[in-house]
């Protein structure tokens, strides 16, 4: 059976409210998995041996079903064989507890705390489960995020006008992106400089365990 023609049975049994999919594809000959996972390169996929994997995401939330099925027809073409599973679905989340605020909000409220002539700052966002961990790597992805430890933790940097980091725009973005995937999680300011000119440098340097942040 073809990639296509399974995907497409795997995805007529998703739930009606689904929102994003983790699959994986084992690749049945091992020399395939380079060139499959350049071909799937759109989904930002991972590899591990023969086990390639990727999400697949509607509403803006990642390459939507049209685009899986038509990548995976390139994969066919070239006639790379394996198996599709799909891992685990994220499915549309309930309605906001208007109590709780979203991460993007807590941007806003930490933005709006911050000095007016702030330049660079180090900050985190601690998601709520483990199993948000590659999906919320992807939607964070633009800020160059780290993992300092096993928790569903990462790290990036920020800078108001010039130098190494992502915009507060671009911050804002992919926190909303989180929200909008119904990942929960605590947005935390870490460092701030403000009023800082980097000369013949991207800006500021921390150091955190004697290492360069």
């Amino acid at each position: 059976m073809g990639l296509v023609e399974q995907f497409r049975r795997l995805e007529s049994g998703l739930p009606d409210g689904w929102q994003s999919a983790h699959l994986r594809l084992f690749v049945t000959d091992e020399s395939d998995a380079g060139r499959a996972a350049a071909l799937l390169g759109p989904t930002n996929p991972g590899r591990r041996g023969k086990a390639i994997d990727f999400w697949m995401g509607r509403r803006g939330a990642g390459v939507g079903p049209d685009g899986i099925g038509a990548l995976l027809r390139r994969l066919d073409v070239e006639s790379i064989q394996g198996e599709l599973e799909i891992m685990h679905v994220e499915e549309q989340p309930a309605p906001e507890d208007a109590g709780r605020q979203t991460l993007a909000d807590a941007w806003d409220a930490a933005d709006a705390t911050l000095p007016p002539d702030w330049s660079d700052l180090y900050a985190e966002v601690e998601l709520s489960s483990s199993d948000y961990i590659e999906p919320g790597a992807v939607r964070l992805s633009p800020l160059n995020p780290t993992r300092p430890d096993a928790r569903p933790l990462f790290r990036f940097r920020a800078a108001r006008k010039f130098g190494y980091g992502a915009s507060p725009e671009m911050v804002r973005r992919c926190l909303e992106r989180l929200d909008e995937a119904g990942m929960a999680g605590e947005l935390r300011i870490l460092n701030v400089v403000s009023d800082s000119y980097p000369a013949k440098t991207q800006g500021p340097v921390w150091y955190a365990g004697g290492k360069v942040i």
